[in-house]
């Protein structure tokens, strides 16, 4: 993985890299689902590869359970990481852009949920990909500002045990919106 940006905040550092989020080392990944929590294209197909049957499984339980009308938009579940060098998995549920007038309280929603799950689990580190930002459409530079934003404010607010957020972003593109958004930051207060 390819380092691209640092800021700390806090007692945690947010950290950039450009990869491949199903390699991340990170206490938990953070998986952007659909609602049916059952595997597809994207990121979610590939957590659900490489971490092999015992995420899918662990999923179906969910939807039997918890969430039979699937996991709404800014929801989170969590599962065991599978085969994942990650523990866990936090499925994500972002808002399909243009689709409601909330699209970024959901976003930012998606973001707070899963920091909040790192924080009750005791995690150091946990792992975002661009959430929303492929089939869903929402525009990569505003999906930075929106996620590294949530992340800021949650991490100044609480950050738990937490040490390291990532994001791990699939290519240059990607890297420079969520480092310009993490430029953006106000030094103070960071």
């Amino acid at each position: 993985m390819r380092e691209v940006g640092r800021r700390r905040v806090g007692e945690a550092e947010i950290v950039l890299q450009e990869g491949d989020l199903t390699l991340s080392d990170a206490d938990a990944i953070v998986n952007a689902a659909n609602s049916g929590l059952l595997g597809g294209g994207g990121v979610d197909g590939a957590i659900h590869r490489r971490g092999g049957p015992a995420i899918l499984e662990e999923c179906r339980r969910l939807r039997a359970s918890d969430w039979p009308d699937g996991l709404p938009a800014g929801e989170v579940a969590v599962t065991s990481g599978g085969l994942l060098s990650a523990r866990w998995v936090v499925h994500a549920v972002g808002p399909v852009y243009g689709s409601t007038r909330d699209h970024a309280a959901l976003l930012a929603s998606c973001h707070r949920r899963a920091l909040a799950v790192a924080r009750e689990k005791g995690l150091a580190s946990i792992a975002f990909p661009a959430i929303s930002t492929g089939v869903y459409r929402y525009p990569l530079d505003e999906a930075a500002e929106v996620a590294i934003g949530a992340t800021v404010d949650e991490l100044r607010r609480d950050p738990g045990r937490l040490r390291e957020v990532r994001f791990v972003l699939f290519d240059a593109r990607a890297a420079e919106a969520f480092a310009t958004a993490l430029r953006a930051i106000p030094a103070s207060g960071a």
